[in-house]
């Protein structure tokens, strides 16, 4: 914790879903909420989801963070998960600790997440979504940033054991890449065709994102014909987009919607 910094006033709690032991924290406050969706192994302490949660408390917003299941404090094992379980999980969060109107933050995966999400929410008639902010969003990132990118041979490992161990530039243990997650990715891409989410959309994304290239950001913001769109480039910045001046820009993005 930095000088001046204070200890948030967050309710912890769990959700099971679907016998999935879900962690939460939330902040109570007014709306329009904020609800925040991680990325790919990452978990709801990373430096996006603390600065926001003490943004809304700064605010008098209402923040929830969640880990999904085989994340941070949250059961089950990492290499089980797919698509479809950490929606299922964003789901029953969102339906069960959120209150009123909410801007939805979504991180890499979490973006993908989040555009699934917002998808659902307007398909049954929810209309507490205010807007999105993505961050480096990685939609359709199984099929299109791995399983397109990996060699014949690891292709093969894949198919014959099910499963690939991917080394991590952001942690000393790799990513488990399953054949059920690049399967079950194949049910929810989204760059296939337009699609909206009737909702505004401010992305923010790195020139020099090794992870997600600014390209692919570009190809969502071609799907989003019909909702109001602002894309921005951050000409220096990387994939997490942590540094000071980055989480500034996030949080602009944020109360521009909020």
């Amino acid at each position: 914790m930095t000088p001046g910094e204070t200890t948030l006033d967050e309710d912890f709690s769990r959700l099971d879903v679907d016998g999935r032991d879900i962690a939460v924290r939330s902040v109570a406050g007014a709306a329009p909420g904020l609800f925040w969706l991680g990325g790919f192994k990452s978990d709801m302490t990373g430096t996006k989801a603390e600065h926001l949660a003490r943004w809304a408390a700064d605010h008098g917003r209402a923040n929830v963070r969640f880990d999904y299941s085989g994340h941070g404090t949250s059961g089950g094992a990492f290499e089980d998960g797919t698509i479809s379980r950490w929606l299922e999980e964003a789901v029953a969060v969102f339906d069960h600790k959120t209150q009123g109107d909410q801007v939805v933050i979504g991180s890499s995966m979490g973006g993908w997440i989040a555009l699934l999400l917002a998808r659902l929410l307007a398909k049954r008639g929810d209309r507490r979504l205010k807007g999105l902010v993505l961050v480096a969003p990685a939609p359709d990132f199984t099929e299109d940033l791995m399983w397109a990118g990996f060699p014949p041979e690891v292709r093969a490992t894949i198919e014959s054991t099910g499963r690939f161990e991917k080394p991590s530039a952001y942690s000393d243990s790799p990513y488990v890449i399953t054949r059920a997650l690049i399967e079950d990715g194949r049910r929810h891409l989204l760059l296939r065709a337009p699609f909206a989410v009737g909702c505004p959309v401010r992305i923010l994304q790195g020139a020099h994102d090794e992870d997600v290239p600014w390209q692919h950001a570009m190809r969502l913001v071609s799907c989003l014909a019909e909702d109001d769109v602002v894309f921005s480039l951050i000409k220096d910045g990387d994939h997490r987009l942590s540094r000071p001046e980055d989480l500034e820009r996030l949080t602009d993005a944020v109360a521009e919607l909020a």
